[in-house]
């Protein structure tokens, strides 16, 4: 009887836990198949006597274990995260003491456990994530300066608003009226690009590469935009990242503490590619964007990633 039942309600899609992990347009999860599978039942059959055979039933049985062996594993998964929770909240004496890993869902409802190391890479980029621009900042108004000087070495530091500010990609002669909801990282990134990977910075600031619309992406500003792409794509400012982007970033960032800056780079340079391939002008620089993000994410996916390194775009930063 309880088999039947089961089978039953899972034909109806209304068994607790039973979530399905394909993902509608939304974005948000749907139930679209059975846990377990279709599978045919007679409704016909009489509750006295099962003319099905015994390959059936017991097929049935081990769909049933299946199951609740799924339940059971995500109880327990839950389990693991309300004890790390308690041990690792600021008021814990235990979590002060005992560095144990965290425990998120990876995007398709897997467990994955941060190590100490993760957590701390993690912790210091969302410190970084809390600074905006100030631009009476004597420190922030420095890293502008070292930006000039990486952009054009052999060329005077302008006056902080200077109409040649414009050359580099700002809108208007004030570049700290750009940076909005970017904050001071987008400056860092910028700043990371022209250090690590100046032969691209230099192809990507004078548009040296392919046949250029008439109307082209302002280069800094485009910056700005992609360090805000990335943060919303990998989901940094939620509790935990739990997007699929996300959660292999977090793997990543265990082995490499750069993880973020390199995957701006990566970024960077692909959405460069991505606007040559579509011969787009300014007023389609949203549109690249968004097949930049796709693109990244595809590739974020790869099963053989350990490293920002091992994407694919990664290559073009050193042509």
């Amino acid at each position: 009887m309880a088999t039947r039942t089961l089978r039953r309600r899972l034909r109806h899609g209304d068994v607790d836990g039973g979530r399905n992990e394909h993902m509608d347009a939304s974005g948000l999860d749907a139930l679209n198949e059975p846990l377990l599978g279709n599978y045919s039942y007679d409704e016909d059959h009489s509750e006295g006597y099962d003319h099905r055979s015994h390959e059936d039933i017991w097929d049935d049985k081990k769909k049933e274990q299946l199951h609740w062996t799924y339940l059971f594993s995500n109880l327990i998964a839950q389990w693991a995260q309300w004890l790390v929770n308690i041990l690792l909240g600021s008021g814990s004496i235990i979590g002060r003491f005992l560095p144990l890993p965290s425990i998120i869902q990876n995007g398709q409802g897997n467990p994955i456990c941060l190590s100490p190391l993760q957590e701390e890479r993690l912790r210091y980029l969302r410190q970084r994530l809390e600074v905006p621009f100030d631009g009476s900042r004597v420190e922030h108004q420095d890293a502008l300066k070292q930006l000039w000087r990486l952009a054009y070495p052999n060329r005077e530091i302008p006056p902080l608003k200077s109409e040649l500010w414009k050359e580099m990609g700002w809108q208007g002669s004030d570049p700290s009226t750009d940076f909005r909801g970017g904050g001071f990282i987008s400056l860092e990134n910028l700043i990371f690009f022209a250090n690590n990977y100046p032969d691209s910075f230099q192809m990507l600031l004078k548009k040296q590469e392919g046949k250029r619309a008439e109307w082209e992406y302002p280069f800094a500003v485009a910056g700005i935009n992609i360090s805000f792409m990335l943060i919303q794509m990998l989901d940094l400012q939620s509790g935990m990242p739990t997007s699929k982007a996300g959660a292999r970033f977090l793997e990543l960032l265990g082995e490499d503490e750069k993880a973020f800056d390199n995957l701006y780079c990566v970024a960077f340079r692909m959405l460069d590619a991505q606007w040559l391939a579509k011969r787009a002008s300014y007023m389609e620089f949203n549109e690249v964007l968004t097949s930049t993000r796709a693109q990244l994410e595809r590739e974020l996916a790869l099963e053989d990633t350990t490293s920002i390194k091992d994407l694919p775009a990664y290559n073009m930063l050193n042509q």
